[in-house]
């Protein structure tokens, strides 16, 4: 079957015939082309797209400045040690302890992983030549989502055992007995079901509509040139662009840190001693 390029028609059109606002030509807005990528290269049967290799690549760089920063720890730290300290304990101290507690510990690892990859995926957004939020891609975060119900599941029932796992997550005490027809289907369904799903779309659909606007202004700022009065235009959206991606370094840290938090609150349920 033929593959779905990578730009459309339209879109190809529209660049190449130098297409603008005052020429009577419509705006090549932003579709499924700016979110599907024609592979790579292939590694045996697998085709590695930008996405896929933005993901690794990262996973890479954020495993090489962990090396690099605790390899060989000083006393006296230098600059890339203190940086890579003060990262790992704000994810540590502030989310691990303040959500979690010294029961936590053994989770430490996990989080600071996840922090750090959605960071980076995140990050990939406001890079220089790659400019793409892989985190856009819906399967990387239902991937991450998945590792976390997993390991939530798991955590639940070793340590509580299938009956008491299963009040932990269906089964609030301390309530009147009627009321619990009612609560525990619902508890059942938000713990069990709604949490993943929140966990995932959250995070994609922040970085596929801040993905979004930061292309519309970056297409206007192209489409609007040609006259005075369009590059007018053109300086404006241009200038709009900029804000948008200072503000999207925000969010981009903002929905690394909401993910790991949420994580360590699904944790600390589970870890949580029955009553």
């Amino acid at each position: 079957m033929p593959k779905e390029p990578a730009v459309s028609g339209d879109q190809l059109l529209a660049f190449e015939t130098d297409c603008h606002l005052f020429k009577g030509c419509g705006f090549p807005a932003p579709s499924t082309w700016s979110f599907i990528f024609e592979p790579l290269f292939t590694v045996g049967s697998v085709e590695v797209n930008k996405p896929m290799l933005l993901a690794v690549i990262g996973s890479i760089a954020i495993l090489g400045f962990l090396w690099a920063g605790f390899a060989k720890p000083k006393v006296v730290p230098g600059k890339l040690q203190m940086v890579a300290e003060a990262l790992y304990d704000f994810v540590h101290r502030g989310i691990l302890r303040e959500v979690i507690g010294k029961k936590g510990e053994a989770f430490a690892p996990l989080l600071v992983s996840l922090f750090f990859f959605v960071w980076m995926l995140n990050l990939w957004a406001i890079i220089p030549v790659a400019q793409f939020p892989v985190s856009s891609v819906i399967a990387y975060p239902i991937a991450l989502a998945g590792i976390v119900w997993v390991t939530y599941m798991t955590v639940t029932f070793k340590n509580h055992g299938l009956v008491g796992g299963i009040r932990n997550l269906c089964v609030p005490s301390g309530l009147p007995k009627p009321i619990y027809v009612v609560l525990t289907p619902l508890e059942f369904i938000s713990n069990v079901l709604v949490r993943p799903f929140t966990l995932a779309v959250r995070l994609f659909a922040n970085m596929f509509a801040g993905h979004i606007l930061i292309l519309i202004f970056t297409t206007a700022t192209w489409y609007m040139l040609g006259t005075f009065l369009g590059t007018v235009y053109a300086g404006a959206s241009f200038l709009m662009t900029l804000v948008l991606t200072v503000f999207e370094m925000f969010i981009q840290a903002l929905q690394a840190y909401v993910f790991t938090v949420l994580t360590a609150t699904y944790l600390s349920q589970a870890l949580e001693e029955a009553h």
